[in-house]
C-alpha cells in the first residue's frame, strides 16, 4: 500500500495478496494500524499530496497524481486529516520558510 498508494487498490485484492478472507484482512488491519486499510490509504496519499502542495504543485495536478479520481473527495479527505483545504495549505506553506532540517518538518508536519 505504501509503495502503490496512487493505484487503485481495494480489499479484495489486498486480501488475495495476504491470502486471508476481506474480513480477517480488514479486522486484522485494523488491530495492527489502528484504522481502516481505506483510511489508512487515505492518510498515506494526504502524506504525499503534502509534500507535493509544499512544493508548489497544484491541487488538481496533486489530487490525480496521488491516486484520487475526484478533486472534491480529494478536498474533503485532506480537510479531514490535516485540518485545512489543499489551497490554504499550499499557500501557508508557500509562505513559510523553514529553517529546521527536513526530517523534523517532516515530522511536525505530518497527519495524525
Amino acid at each position: 500500500m505504501d509503495r502503490d498508494y496512487a493505484e487503485p487498490l481495494d480489499i479484495p485484492a489486498l486480501a488475495r495478496i495476504a491470502h486471508v478472507s476481506q474480513a480477517h484482512f480488514i479486522r486484522v488491519f485494523k488491530e495492527t494500524f489502528g484504522e481502516t486499510p481505506h483510511r489508512y490509504l487515505q492518510r498515506r496519499r494526504v502524506e504525499r499530496a503534502m509534500t507535493m502542495l509544499v512544493d508548489q504543485h497544484s491541487v488538481t495536478e496533486t489530487c490525480f497524481a496521488v491516486g484520487f479520481a475526484s478533486l472534491g473527495t480529494f478536498s474533503r479527505t485532506f480537510r479531514e486529516i490535516v485540518g485545512e483545504p489543499p489551497k490554504s495549505f499550499r499557500e501557508h506553506h508557500r509562505t513559510r520558510a523553514f529553517t529546521a532540517p527536513t526530517c523534523f518538518v517532516k515530522a511536525w508536519t505530518r497527519p495524525r
